[in-house]
């Protein structure tokens, strides 16, 4: 459920709510019984890391496959001289 803002044009007052979205608007301050108005304000929504969910945390390394076939191959070719 979202949380909105109202403000109060008599006191100043501003009151958190938490409110469903088909609900209507608060009209009437519980300070003073002022009207009050709908504000607009900062999300506390925040975007961390360096870049997309693909780079910061999504599956493995780009570097990872190479390095197991490449130690896979170094097995083989070494068992190979082993044999001979």
């Amino acid at each position: 459920m979202p949380v909105y803002e109202y403000q109060c044009s008599g006191c100043g007052h501003i009151e958190e709510v938490f409110q469903k979205i088909s609900e209507s608007p608060l009209e009437v301050c519980t300070m003073c019984n002022g009207k009050l108005k709908k504000i607009i304000s900062q999300s506390t929504f925040h975007l961390r890391g360096s870049g997309w969910y693909v780079t910061d945390y999504g599956g493995t390394q780009s570097g990872s496959k190479p390095k197991e076939q490449s130690s896979v191959k170094s097995e083989k070719a070494a068992s190979k001289s082993d044999s001979q």
